[in-house]
């Protein structure tokens, strides 16, 4: 098939400003001058730390056809040139057009919220596929785009340009739909503009991300535009949770707007959990709608997860399917890579990996791990470099508060010092009297593995699927899953 032309692609946009030959056929989407092959669109978007402008020559030395750019387009090369006001929309419907629009043959799912939304798309996923359907998945971990096409993932909500891509190829794989997780930072940056959801969830709101969006309020209006139409379009239907004070404001919200599916364990959620029983396997529970029951058996540990299966049970819900035939799916979902992951090398105590990198979360997860484990809670944790120091002493204040022994260590330090870090975690309220400060992050896996006796369970925290650590302009391999699981092997074979 044909290349389109830059003419087409861009044809009824808001162009403030044109140049060049736009008669030029263009054979792929562009954001970073560094992937620029011959032919490419490139798109100079505006970025947090440098402008995409600065890299037009570049982008044009490596044999762009085209650019679309937020700066006037009267000093670019001859080639062909827009200057246009809001280049991220433009985007998004240009990667519509030039993928043959494939969004318009997939079902969208999308889930937002600071917790849980990597459980509940991926466990959404599972729950849709058990009638022999085919869903793709764009998430923090994996996106999975049909068949067995299956990459790692690189953000959590790509760039539409990806989108496109990866709508494209599910389409090709013969999708019914897709899950995706949809971050505050992509509903500010315009990723999913355009992008129609026939479902909307949302988990929850707490500190995060404050270092972008400057305070709270600023973030929950990032997350409402899933919901109010601020991508283009409102969703089908939206499934809330009602147990979140930001939940039920979103509530009122949505309502006239679509179908909204309300959910929690407050008695007037339209889906709700009752008669909650947890221990260290799991939870079982059972779903209330429409006057109906069912009881559900979940591998995921803790109330927060049951928040989770409800969220993806009221999305299910929204798409139309029954929630309480789920039941037998959801008993055999096999969990998330990095959420709540046990660590099993013959060790005579628990090890879980978990994600958990906010208060809120750390907190959760520390409360679930009291509650089940007969012995100690040790906890190994850090707080990110150049993000929001302001989390830091409430994170450092929930280890300290729930864990027996605490290690605070490098998480990510990326250009900050790792005493500055420290400095700020030092100041959480309430003391630090039974945190200790390791920089090393292998080192502060090892004290608590030491630590450790039979009945105990040690906590890893933070970085969950993740295989790398980032310092300053450096990212070197680090899996806490592998490393734990080195160390309890080394500390076992000098033991006997």
């Amino acid at each position: 098939m044909e290349k389109p032309t830059f003419q087409e692609l861009m044809e009824g946009l808001p162009v403030l400003g044109r140049s060049g030959d736009w008669s030029a056929r263009v054979t792929g989407l562009v954001t970073d001058s560094r992937r620029v092959l011959p032919g490419s669109l490139f798109f100079a978007l505006p970025g947090q730390r440098s402008d995409g402008h600065v890299f037009v020559d570049e982008a044009v030395a490596r044999g762009a056809a085209a650019v679309v750019s937020w700066s006037p387009v009267g000093g670019i090369p001859a080639v062909a040139a827009a200057h246009i006001g809001q280049p991220r929309k433009a985007l998004a419907e240009v990667a519509r057009r030039f993928h043959g629009h494939p969004e318009r043959s997939l079902t969208l799912a999308g889930v937002t919220g600071t917790n849980g939304k990597t459980t509940v798309s991926t466990l959404l996923r599972h729950l849709l596929q058990s009638d022999g359907s085919s869903w793709g998945l764009i998430g923090t971990v994996r996106y999975h785009l049909g068949g067995r096409r299956s990459v790692p993932s690189f953000k959590t909500t790509p760039e539409s340009a990806d989108l496109a891509d990866f709508f494209r190829q599910m389409a090709d794989a013969g999708c019914a739909g897709a899950c995706l997780e949809v971050s505050s930072h992509a509903l500010d940056q315009d990723r999913v503009h355009g992008f129609r959801f026939a479902v909307a969830g949302f988990t929850n709101l707490t500190r995060d991300h404050i270092d972008y969006h400057g305070d709270l309020e600023a973030y929950f209006a990032a997350k409402r535009r899933l919901f109010d139409g601020g991508t283009g379009d409102a969703p089908g239907a939206c499934a809330v949770n009602v147990d979140d004070g930001y939940g039920r404001r979103l509530a009122e919200t949505c309502r006239g707007r679509g179908v909204v599916v309300t959910y929690g364990r407050a008695a007037g959620a339209d889906l709700r959990a009752e008669d909650v029983t947890l221990d260290s396997v799991g939870a079982a529970f059972t779903v209330r709608w429409c006057g109906a029951s069912a009881r559900f058996v979940s591998t995921l540990p803790g109330a927060y997860n049951v928040e989770n299966v409800l969220c993806a049970l009221a999305m299910a819900a929204g798409l139309g399917r029954d929630p309480l035939a789920l039941a037998a799916a959801m008993a055999d979902f096999p969990g998330v890579p990095g959420r709540m992951e046990r660590v099993d090398a013959g060790q005579e105590f628990q090890v879980y990996v978990d994600y958990a990198h906010t208060d809120d979360a750390l907190r959760n997860a520390l409360g679930m791990l009291r509650a089940i484990t007969p012995g100690r809670v040790l906890c190994v944790f850090g707080c990110g470099g150049s993000r929001d120091r302001g989390k830091r002493p409430v994170m450092t204040a929930a280890a300290a508060g729930l864990a027996h022994r605490a290690w605070a260590t490098a998480d990510n330090p990326r250009r900050e010092s790792i005493e500055d870090i420290f400095a700020d975690m030092r100041t959480a309220p309430g003391g630090v009297a039974n945190v200790a400060f390791v920089p090393d992050r292998r080192e502060a896996i090892a004290l608590a593995l030491a630590d450790a006796r039979p009945g105990d369970c040690v906590l890893i925290a933070g970085k969950g699927h993740e295989t790398t650590q980032e310092f300053a302009d450096t990212v070197v391999p680090f899996d806490d899953r592998l490393v734990a699981r080195e160390l309890i092997t080394l500390r076992r074979g000098r033991a006997n």
